[in-house]
Order: structure tokens, then sequence, then C-alpha cells
């Protein structure tokens, strides 16, 4: 039976600068208190959450953070799973709670339409033509993404704004619509098109993971990356037995795993012949990047 519940959240929202510190501690003790493992971000901008425990803790929190009226009906996605996902608590002050680097995309401001799972699901069903954009790192699309959906090539979501701008000039007559895990990266992802005169932009609202809730893996391939133990969860959100090279930090599926390159805690096939790919970004994201990590996450995505 699983015993873990897993949380992701997030929130574009205003909070002052002298608030942080006082707001960062309470949600630590209070993590601390209910036995609540994971990562928590704020910034001026809002927070961004990864968590997970035992139910009652979770309950207790949410009705806790709640008892702030910015941090109602918070868009919480869940899952289970049998063990702890997070080996730590961390609740950390950041300049953005996803890192894009961008002045003037606000999404508490201004954010593109939400397009709802079952709709985009229709709109496969239907064979509209429309732009399905992975605003996720290469890391994670290789493990799963969406039916004929535009892969960047990101290293980090900091290079969005750059690639965004390599998009094919007819692109911008199509209806677009970005995607990541929890549906974070999205907000900004699907604001910066707009800026750039893409004139029918959608953002998948929750991301992969809400799509999965509500519509299983109809017109997805693979599964989805999170940036917890797990790895990865299929469309069921069950976890799936992908794993992540100790070397290299790249993750491994299963039938990469059966390769003469995969050898546990040594190599896999990203890394047997001497490279090391992404090892520090990819630390750097499990720790929490762009979901979760379910927003997208599960990562602050």
């Amino acid at each position: 039976m699983s015993s873990y519940l897993n949380i992701s959240f997030y929130k574009f929202v205003d909070i002052s600068p002298e608030e942080l510190p006082g707001l960062r501690q309470k949600l630590l003790d209070k993590c601390i208190s209910e036995n609540i493992v994971g990562t928590i971000l704020l910034a001026t901008e809002g927070i961004n959450a990864c968590i997970a425990g035992p139910r009652s803790g979770l309950e207790a929190f949410k009705t806790f953070l709640e008892q702030d009226s910015r941090f109602t009906e918070l868009p919480y996605k869940e899952s289970l799973s049998e063990r702890q996902p997070f080996k730590r608590t961390l609740v950390k002050i950041k300049k953005e709670i996803i890192a894009f680097g961008i002045e003037g995309i606000r999404p508490r401001k201004h954010t593109a339409p939400r397009l709802e799972p079952k709709e985009l699901k229709t709109w496969y069903d239907e064979g509209k033509k429309f732009v399905i954009l992975d605003t996720r790192n290469d890391y994670e699309i290789r493990t799963g993404t969406f039916k004929n959906a535009v892969d960047m090539s990101l290293k980090t979501f900091r290079q969005f704004p750059i690639e965004a701008q390599k998009l094919p000039q007819e692109m911008k007559n199509l209806p677009v619509v970005t995607f990541c895990t929890g549906g974070i990266r999205c907000e900004k992802a699907a604001a910066l098109l707009e800026h750039y005169g893409f004139e029918e932009v959608y953002q998948l609202n929750g991301g992969i993971l809400r799509y999965f809730e509500e519509c299983g893996a109809a017109h997805y391939n693979g599964e989805c990356f999170v940036f917890d133990r797990r790895v990865g969860v299929d469309g069921d959100l069950q976890e799936t037995s992908t794993v992540i090279c100790h070397r290299c930090q790249m993750p491994v599926l299963e039938e990469e795993q059966k390769l003469p390159s995969y050898v546990l805690g040594k190599s896999c096939l990203h890394c047997v012949d001497g490279k090391v790919f992404h090892k520090e970004k990819i630390a750097e994201s499990i720790a929490l990047s762009s979901a979760h990590r379910h927003g997208d996450s599960t990562s602050p995505s």
C-alpha cells in the first residue's frame, strides 16, 4: 500500500521582500512538525513546491498555508508512492520561483489562456492542426512526450527565450500549446511567445501531471520525468522502473538498463565513453527546477 502522498503546487503572487524570511521559517517549521519532506521555493513573484509526507500531515500543511489569503485555491497535483521520494526538507528564497532571466514577463499580471487537458485530448482526437511545444529540458523529454511535440533541445529553461526566437515563422499563425511537467514553466513560456508575436498561444493547464490525472496517457508516448526519487511516472501516475545514473545523473529507461553499458553506480549509455552530460544542471534541477517541479512537477514545473 502506498504510504506517502506527494503534492506539487505553485502560484504567482506578490510577496514583499521583507516578508520572505519570516514566511520561509514558518513553512519550514510546519513541514518539520508534520514530517513533510521536499523543497519549497519562495520569491517576490510567488511560491513553488514539491513535497511529500503522510496524508494527515499534508492536509494540515494545506490548512496552515491557506490561512494566508494569497495561498487559497492552490492548484495541488497529487500522487502516491510507497517510499519517501525526497531526502530532506528545504525552503529556499530565490530571485525567481522558476528561473527564466527575462525581465517584464510577470504571470501575476498577464498569462496566456489555459487549455484544459480534456480539450487538448479532443484536439488530438479530432485531428486539429496545432503546434504542441515541449518547454522542458532535453533529458526530461527523452523519457517521454506528447505525440508530434516540438523538442527545442533545451539544456536549461533559461535557453527558452533564445530558442523560441528560432522557431519557424509559420508557427506564429497556428495555435501553439506549451506544456511542461506541472505548468509553471508554461506560465512564462506562453507569455513570452505572445510577446514574440505568436498569435494564438495556450498553456496546458496543470501540465503533463494533470493531463495524466484526467486523460491518462492518450496521445502521450512514454513516461513523465519527475524531480524526485521516483524519476518517472506513467499515465496512471505510477512510478516507473526508470532510474538515474549515479555517475552522469541522466535518466536511464528500463530497456536501457539491459545494455552492457549500464553498470549500476558506474556507467550508462550516456557516460560509458567517459563523457558526463548535464550532471551539474540536472542536480540543480532536481533540487527544484522548473516542478515539479508539478509545474510543471513531480516538479515545480
